[in-house]
């Protein structure tokens, strides 16, 4: 059975955030998008998500394994294992990513992850 174009599209976008490639991670999202972030605020718009991408120098990356991915013509959830590195820290947590696709674009985008907590005060630090 051939995978859903819709987890295709976050598929990639998850591929293209472990690549670092600023311009696929951008040509899967709608210019508009609504980032939703864990326990924290909601950024909206492409300008938006990159300034607050941009608070984490070059010694920062964020690794996506894919557990499991689903989806139909609207939504898709894709159970992740994440791994930051930043400098000489490593952190990683589990999430759930749900993303709203439409016409091949990521629209909108919220993640439940296993300690909320944890996860803003690591990423708090780089604000």
């Amino acid at each position: 059975m051939a995978e859903h174009p819709n987890v295709t599209v976050v598929r990639e976008l998850m591929e293209a955030f472990n690549a670092g490639d600023d311009d696929r991670i951008r040509a899967s999202m709608a210019d508009d998008v609504k980032w939703h972030m864990i326990g924290g605020e909601t950024l909206v718009g492409l300008e938006a998500l990159a300034g607050a991408m941009s608070a984490m120098d070059d010694d920062f990356s964020i690794e996506t394994d894919v557990h499991d991915i689903v989806g139909n013509d609207e939504h898709v959830v894709a159970l992740v294992q994440a791994t930051v590195r930043a400098g000489e820290q490593e952190f990683s947590y589990r999430t759930a990513e749900i993303a709203h696709v439409e016409d091949g674009k990521v629209t909108e985008r919220w993640a439940f992850s296993d300690d909320t907590e944890a996860i803003n005060e690591f990423f708090g630090q780089f604000s």
